[in-house]
């Protein structure tokens, strides 16, 4: 079984992941595929993302090969894929998720608290932006590009103060001893979908009955409610967003707990929401809480056009730069 991947480490790390579990659960033989991508390209570049579109930037070339016949399978962080769906591909499994918070990777070890005001603080994420800049910490917030590897340079070097990044990316390249901090989602909501893996294939692919013995339930439902709050938002608003959502036991069965917050880029305006259903339903939950929060003036959450061009270039996350 060939299954697509970027090249980068994380990539293929989280591919090799997938492929291990084929091995194991579907006792096939997989062959790692590397393709590059337009984000790989950029990245090299230095051009913004958003020059080459930023939406599904790391995604397209998969999917591509995969229509091909390159691959049979591709891997892809979840939160990197368009919440609308692709012709004639299928979103096959949805692996165990990593813990999906965001941590610091900061010099002498420091938490966010304890960063000076003015401390350069690197991210590539709107959604972060937003977010520290809400906690009034009084930090040089500034965009930043490269693989895990390189942003970590960064800090090291004293370019920067700290670096914002990913639990679980750290944690697949076993780099986790590099965080100083991880960040309650109570002060910076994720990604939708931050964490989780995608494995996609062709819809008439038979392959398609076999691969979903690599899902894992509770973390479907909880990125469908995720990815339910982002395209929900994405009809009427351009704020970056963040969302996290968990399955619990319930009286009644598995219960669905989700949180969602949309910003102003500037952090100044927020509308922040929360909802419960079953977890049965989590497309619904996710939906009504994005419809909700739209009713409460997510939709209005704008900066004047000036301060959004002074604003420094930043990488998209995923579909709405979450």
């Amino acid at each position: 079984m060939r299954v697509g991947t970027r090249a980068s480490l994380l990539a293929t790390t989280q591919s090799g992941h997938v492929a291990d579990m084929i091995r194991e659960r579907l006792g096939r033989e997989v062959e790692l595929v590397e393709v590059r991508t337009d984000g790989d390209r950029t990245q090299a570049s230095g051009i913004p993302l958003a020059e080459y579109g930023g939406v599904g930037v790391f995604v397209a070339a998969l999917r591509d090969a995969l229509v091909a016949g390159e691959v049979d399978v591709a891997v892809h962080s979840l939160k990197d894929i368009p919440t609308y769906p692709a012709p004639g591909i299928t979103l096959a499994a949805v692996p165990v998720r990593e813990d999906p918070r965001d941590v610091v990777v900061a010099r002498d070890g420091l938490t966010l608290g304890e960063l000076p005001v003015g401390s350069r603080v690197g991210t590539g994420s709107p959604r972060r932006v937003a977010q520290l800049a809400a906690l009034g910490l009084g930090l040089d917030l500034v965009g930043v590009r490269g693989n895990v590897d390189t942003r970590i340079a960064k800090v090291r070097s004293g370019e920067y103060d700290a670096v914002i990044l990913a639990r679980a990316g750290l944690a697949r390249i076993g780099r986790l001893e590099e965080a100083s901090e991880v960040l309650d989602p109570l002060q910076v909501l994720p990604a939708p979908g931050q964490g989780a893996l995608a494995v996609e294939c062709r819809s008439d692919d038979p392959l398609l009955a076999e691969l979903v013995a690599l899902e894992d339930p509770a973390t479907r439902a909880a990125v469908d409610a995720e990815r339910a709050v982002l395209a929900t938002l994405e009809g009427g608003c351009t704020a970056p967003i963040g969302a996290l959502a968990e399955v619990v036991e319930g009286e009644d069965g598995e219960e669905l707990w989700v949180r969602a917050v949309a910003l102003s880029p500037d952090g100044a305006l927020s509308v922040r929401m929360s909802a419960s259903g079953s977890a049965a339903d989590a497309v619904g939950v996710g939906t009504r809480l994005g419809g909700e929060m739209l009713a409460d003036g997510a939709g209005d959450l704008e900066q004047d056009t000036q301060d959004q061009q002074d604003q420094p270039h930043f990488e998209p996350e995923q579909v709405r730069n979450a």
